[in-house]
């Protein structure tokens, strides 16, 4: 069975979603603030964990950073905020999904059981490092450097450089990706996208320079 943290001030509902989850066979442990939340995420381990961003002692978007520094479990955020700012601040933090409040039951279940798939997917032990011009990427190692130095990224800007790094000179969608990182099912709206090309561009090029990620009109980005 597979174990689930619930981290939800709002006991009324943190007790349906436990009702709910345990009537599909996980396991559910629940914590009502933010404080008991991480101490519990970080001394034992977990399958998900299920986070609310408003919490008290300790905010949703600490707990995640804090958690993300030291384990890769996967986390999906549970929030009543739903502006642009609030989802990037969630998955910038570190949490691989993101869904606003009111959902469905039926909603959540299906955003877990598509993480849980990216999460089981086999790693291929023969992939090697992508180098495209002065960048070089090893998956593995979750590791970026340009020109030889070190590039620090998050989780979900490593992701989306490395979709563009291993396909080279085609375009690519928001909608393509926005599945190819967040999730086929996910309710991450597509200008998120643009936010982390943003990112990726004020960490990877350089001042006066072509930027490494071209813009497509009306169709999305690329890297040449």
């Amino acid at each position: 069975m597979k174990r689930i943290l619930l981290v939800e001030d709002e006991k009324n509902l943190a007790l349906f979603i436990e009702m709910e989850l345990k009537h599909e066979s996980f396991l559910v442990t629940k914590a009502f603030d933010g404080k008991s939340g991480l101490k519990l995420a970080l001394e034992q381990d977990w399958d998900l964990i299920l986070l609310d961003l408003m919490l008290p002692e300790l905010s949703g978007v600490e707990v995640c950073r804090r958690v993300r520094a030291v384990k890769p479990t996967p986390i999906i955020m549970l929030t009543a905020r739903d502006s642009l700012e609030d989802r990037v601040s969630g998955l910038d933090s570190g949490a691989d999904d993101y869904i606003p409040k009111p959902f469905a039951m039926e909603e959540l279940m299906a955003r877990m059981r598509s993480l849980f798939r990216r999460v089981d997917m086999p790693i291929d032990a023969d992939r090697e490092v992508i180098a495209r011009r002065e960048l070089h990427l090893d998956l593995d190692a979750h590791k970026v450097t340009r020109y030889g130095e070190a590039v620090e990224l998050t989780k979900r800007e490593f992701a989306m450089l490395a979709v563009f790094m291993q396909n080279p000179n085609i375009v690519l969608t928001r909608d393509v990706l926005l599945e190819k990182i967040w999730g086929y099912d996910t309710e991450v709206e597509t200008n998120v996208v643009d936010v982390y090309v943003r990112y990726l561009r004020n960490k990877l090029d350089e001042p006066g320079q072509e930027s490494l990620i071209e813009t497509v009109r009306g169709v999305g980005y690329v890297m040449r």
